[in-house]
């Protein structure tokens, strides 16, 4: 936490500037969040792990510096599961993060707030902050979004600069936001994207030229075209966890769409609450309502996104995480000297979570000589035609596709919708008993998320309504062609209008 007299002189210098008639921007004097995976030069980044307990970094993160200079009040870092890895903020090295959405519900039972970005989305459900800063890999600002009852948006990959974020998955690896609006969520986006020579992966300005100017002051949705999945069928079989588990873990999910709408459209997956599917349905008639076209959309590759991401991510953080052995990087086991042959192990067995240890196994597993082509190769196949699913379908460009630019599908959709998460907020317990449930059983969470961050492009969790049966909090999630933020975010400010939820 950020001291308290620095944040007070910082509160006085930005009413003197609004006094003044020197406002910088919308966010001057707005107290932000940040969480604890990109660097801050007054504040520790430890990524949750014991093993950075002690960095102090000397440099802010691009997306700090840009908050900064904007007047935001930095207020101090929060929890999140062990290098972003994790889909509950359980796996952390200062313990788990509650949901705040509910305190009177805590004698039944504290709920998880969602991962990996838990304490960004706590903080902001909970009223501590304005907004806050996550990231998002595979939907760790999606996910805890929809369970804590904020808005949570993944921008397009390459939109915001990474530099300064502590890598878990490079190619993954997206600057999120954390609002309680979608409003809120639009000031600190319009503060955040830009490019960023220090990151190779920021994406030059000249790029998103073409992107379509959306009247977002308007609050008819005439003209616009929403998608819903017509068939999604899950399979997901990790070939490198049966060897560490023991166990084969596969399901198959199988969906329909209606066209007459007179049934819900949904994921038959068993996981899948049947009140996100009531939700959905709610959803999908009150966009209609407002004057958009729903289509029925095929997105036939999807089915093998869970298993592509399982073995990308791993495999990306594997590599990532070599560098925290005590001599480069990273706290030194106590224990040992620099002579002993035991360092590099003692450092990395006593500095890691079990979760992180889990992921770099089965990452390290996927790139050996024997996997390699079979598993790591394969997928990387399955993401290019997950994104060539994403393009078929949207009637925007892919402005990343080069001389293709101009190619439009005159069919094509301006959005989909699709729920977030297959439940409410577990509680804590149902999560953390291992006799109940296989440490591998919480990849499944991820399941709605995956594709939008394996095809680069963005998306946004709105919390629509509350479950009936234990009154908390769900999301539906808007996914937009790359780099078409602006319409995304004007489909997700009139949807929130139809939302039960109180923001």
């Amino acid at each position: 936490i950020s001291e308290k007299d620095s944040v007070q002189k910082l509160a006085e210098q930005s009413g003197k500037r609004i006094r003044d008639g020197r406002k910088r921007s919308p966010l001057d004097g707005i107290p932000i969040a940040i969480k604890d995976n990109f660097c801050t030069s007054e504040l520790k980044t430890t990524c949750a792990s014991t093993m950075l307990k002690d960095f102090q970094p000397p440099f802010n993160a691009t997306v700090v510096e840009l908050l900064i200079n904007a007047g935001a009040i930095i207020l101090g870092k929060t929890n999140m599961d062990e290098f972003g890895m994790g889909s509950e903020t359980i796996h952390s090295h200062f313990g788990e993060t509650r949901n705040p959405y509910n305190t009177q519900d805590l004698k039944n039972g504290a709920r998880i707030a969602g991962g990996s970005s838990g304490g960004s989305a706590a903080s902001v459900a909970s009223g501590m902050c304005f907004a806050a800063l996550g990231s998002d890999t595979g939907g760790s600002v999606r996910l805890p979004a929809s369970y804590c009852g904020v808005v949570g948006f993944k921008p397009s990959y390459g939109r915001c600069s990474r530099w300064g974020l502590v890598a878990y998955a490079n190619s993954l690896d997206t600057v999120g936001i954390l609002a309680r609006t979608v409003e809120d969520t639009r000031l600190l986006y319009n503060v955040l994207f830009t490019y960023d020579e220090k990151d190779t992966t920021s994406i030059p300005s000249e790029i998103f030229q073409q992107d379509s100017h959306v009247p977002i002051c308007t609050d008819s949705l005439n003209n616009i075209r929403v998608g819903v999945p017509e068939r999604i069928s899950v399979f997901y079989c990790f070939n490198g966890v049966v060897k560490l588990t023991g166990k084969l873990l596969m399901v198959v999910i199988n969906g329909y769409f209606n066209r007459s709408f007179d049934e819900p459209v949904s994921y038959f997956v068993s996981e899948l609450d049947t009140t996100i599917v009531t939700l959905w349905k709610k959803a999908i008639d009150y966009l209609n309502h407002r004057g958009a076209t729903i289509i029925p959309v095929s997105c036939p590759s999807t089915q093998y996104a869970l298993p592509a991401y399982y073995i990308l991510a791993p495999a990306e953080a594997s590599s990532n995480l070599a560098r925290y052995d005590g001599i480069r990087y990273g706290s030194r086991c106590d224990n040992v000297t620099e002579t002993d042959e035991t360092l590099y192990a003692a450092t990395r067995d006593e500095g890691f979570g079990e979760e992180v240890k889990r992921r770099i196994i089965l990452g390290t597993y996927t790139l050996t000589e024997g996997s390699y082509s079979d598993c790591f190769l394969q997928a990387q196949k399955v993401r290019q035609l997950i994104k060539k699913d994403f393009d078929a379908i949207f009637a925007k460009a892919n402005p990343l596709n080069g001389l293709q630019h101009t190619d439009k599908a005159p069919d094509g959709v301006d959005v989909l919708i699709t729920p977030v998460t297959i439940s409410t907020a577990p509680k804590i317990t149902e999560v953390t008993n291992v006799e109940r449930r296989n440490a591998v059983e919480a990849y499944v969470n991820d399941v709605m998320t995956i594709p939008a961050s394996l095809a680069g492009i963005p998306a946004i969790s709105i919390p629509f309504g509350i479950s009936p049966k234990d009154g908390y909090p769900i999301g539906l999630q808007l996914l937009a062609q790359y780099g078409d933020e602006q319409r995304l975010l004007h489909v997700a400010s009139v949807l929130e209008e139809g939302s039960d939820i109180n923001t």
